[in-house]
């Protein structure tokens, strides 16, 4: 018998708990791995494989819950894509719960390892070719959401996400945040995963021109119809 989709406020719960799950995981890495190495590309290394790891496992233990969004830019561009359908008050219950998340998260990595918590990033990411980076990176993330709906492999997401995203922290010269939520919550770490107050609106301007190249990329590719034909499901748990 198949069992009834999760209350709204239990997957608002379940993005909540994923997202700070997540940033805990790319904030801790960064700050284990910045007191192990002087080499950034240990450090990096170091980062990128837990981000990964983390990130596979959260979506397979959250997704049959919420989704796994723990992005802005995914439960948009899943919003957007199912459109007909509705859903603009599940939309703001997971950005919220994303956005809520990503800086608990933070604040509890840098509580784990004896920070003070609350202290802001110093690390500008301003740059022009930096933000270039983020956008490629987003609309990547995008991409590979929306095609693994489009071609029926929703089941490969936590391996296919994890992995582009591992590849893309090393790829973009961003780092590949690709998340404004966590965008937010690494600005409250003054770690080498951080960014500087300044920084997250552009950052998140380039995220959000992202996605958008991201969509038009899978509608060039895809078109507007599901693997069988029949116009994309308008289910809310479903990330792709």
């Amino acid at each position: 018998m198949r069992m009834s989709p999760p209350s709204l406020p239990r997957r608002a719960a379940a993005e909540f708990i994923g997202t700070a799950s997540l940033v805990a995981v790319i904030v801790g890495s960064g700050i284990r791995a910045d007191s192990l190495s002087q080499d950034i590309g240990v450090r990096l290394l170091a980062n990128a494989a837990a981000s990964a790891l983390g990130l596979g496992l959260l979506i397979a233990l959250i997704g049959p819950l919420s989704g796994a969004h723990f992005n802005p830019v995914v439960t948009l561009s899943e919003w957007w894509s199912r459109r007909p359908g509705g859903g603009g008050r599940e939309v703001l219950a997971y950005i919220g719960a994303q956005l809520a998340g990503a800086v608990t998260g933070a604040l509890l990595a840098e509580a784990m390892f004896g920070r003070a918590p609350g202290a802001w990033a110093t690390e500008p990411r301003s740059a022009l070719h930096l933000l270039l980076g983020e956008a490629v990176a987003t609309a990547g993330l995008v991409l590979v959401v929306q095609g693994l709906r489009h071609i029926g492999r929703p089941g490969l997401a936590p391996v296919a996400v994890a992995g582009y995203i591992g590849a893309a922290i090393w790829f973009t010269s961003s780092g590949s945040f690709a998340n404004p939520a966590a965008t937010l919550g690494r600005a409250f770490s003054d770690s080498f995963t951080g960014i500087a107050p300044g920084s997250v609106p552009s950052y998140a301007a380039a995220q959000l021109l992202g996605m958008l190249l991201g969509m038009v990329l899978a509608g060039v590719l895809y078109g507007t119809h599901g693997p069988s034909g029949e116009p994309k499901s308008p289910d809310p748990r479903r990330t792709g």
